[in-house]
């Protein structure tokens, strides 16, 4: 499930602009990421997946980092600090992108924006957020060509994902969210309130994540919910987010880990000049990574966990030559209804339809390597 980079119980978690209208929904809060955040709802995560799959869910997304960098050297630093293509990326378009260190291991993945002719949003993992301003700072000191602004606690961000998370803020913006394609990013007013609407998501499915003023929060996420949106919490967008083969930092992703053995060698850009972690990105660019990251399915019952071994087909239990991998990620799917999981495995088991076992409490369970994503919407 989640991967809790939470601060201690001693120290006093962050607060959304939205935590009293949770509190108000009878959400359960838990501890994430430094804050505390609704992990569901009253109605049960799985009602929260199935109205993501079957119509549209709201989602408190305001405890992500968000940073705005703007002046003739926005593009220069970006560059340096992440693996995409900042030249090429043209107003109003979006990129998913890694920061990477030298040794090219994953800090953090974010999605930068381009807003304006020198203006940029890059928008970064809660619980990577001190990880990633540790990064970054020594990189912007000194820099007088670029502004770059923290605005985490200025706005709230709202995601609305679903089949008819579209039409939602068609109906809310006089047609103007239709406008904006898929990794794309622009500006309306939606209900009257003036918003930054993201066309990406976390969940496989077709919606926005809505950044607004952070005293417009509420109403927003009313005015959402009044519209037919199903308030949703942390729990059912890990599941939801499995489904859609999309990768958690922290569990599938780590500084111990490479966009290339993660399967996401697509978005790891290394030709920009600056990159800091270019060389690196390069060198495994060009060489065969010993393991991959997987996508499997149980065919036994049991569901799959983080941390739980994976071994070869027919193994033993106690036998720990056998042991190529680790589950990262791994739940049951009430969309397909079966078990899913995500690991790390040696090369050679990576192919599809290679048989595997998964030790579930001492249990061998069988499971097949699958294509990811698990789910796909039509």
């Amino acid at each position: 499930m989640l991967s809790d980079k939470s601060q201690s119980s001693s120290e006093q978690l962050k607060k959304t602009v939205l935590h009293a209208t949770h509190v108000e929904s009878s959400a359960k809060m838990v501890p994430f990421g430094g804050w505390d955040m609704p992990v569901q709802y009253s109605g049960g995560i799985i009602s929260e997946i199935k109205a993501v799959r079957s119509s549209a869910g709201i989602f408190d997304v305001s405890h992500m980092g968000r940073l705005e960098f703007e002046g003739p050297g926005a593009e220069s630093i970006l560059s340096s600090i992440t693996s995409a293509n900042i030249p090429a990326l043209k107003i109003g378009r979006g990129k998913y992108n890694f920061i990477c260190n030298a040794a090219g291991g994953i800090i953090d993945d974010a999605m930068v924006y381009r807003t304006g002719e020198d203006k940029y949003l890059l928008v970064i993992n809660a619980g990577n957020v001190d990880a990633d301003m540790e990064w970054i700072n020594p990189h912007v000191d000194g820099r007088t060509d670029f502004t770059m602004n923290v605005v985490t606690n200025e706005t709230a961000m709202i995601a609305i994902q679903g089949s008819s998370a579209v039409e939602i803020i068609d109906s809310l913006s006089n047609g103007d969210a239709s406008k904006i394609r898929r990794f794309r990013i622009g500006a309306a007013e939606v209900s009257g309130i003036p918003a930054m609407l993201a066309r990406t998501g976390y969940t496989g499915e077709d919606g926005f994540e809505i950044i607004v003023a952070a005293d417009e929060g509420v109403n927003l996420w009313k005015t959402l919910r009044d519209a037919g949106a199903v308030e949703n919490g942390l729990g059912s967008r890990d599941v939801l987010r499995l489904e859609a083969g999309l990768p958690l930092h922290g569990n599938d992703l780590s500084v111990e880990t490479n966009p290339f053995e993660a399967g996401f060698g697509r978005f790891a850009y290394y030709q920009a000049p600056n990159c800091i972690a270019g060389y690196a990105l390069k060198h495994l660019a060009e060489i065969e990574p010993s393991r991959l990251l997987i996508g499997f399915k149980m065919i036994g019952r049991g569901i799959p966990r983080t941390g739980l071994k994976i071994l070869s087909e027919g193994s033993d239990l106690s036998d720990e030559s056998k042991v190529i991998g680790t589950v990262t990620s791994g739940t049951h799917s009430p969309t397909i209804d079966v078990g899913i999981g995500m690991g790390y495995v040696e090369q050679k088991y990576s192919v599809i339809g290679t048989q595997l076992v998964i030790d579930v409490r001492g249990r061998a369970v069988e499971a097949e390597v699958v294509d990811m994503p698990f789910y796909k919407r039509e």
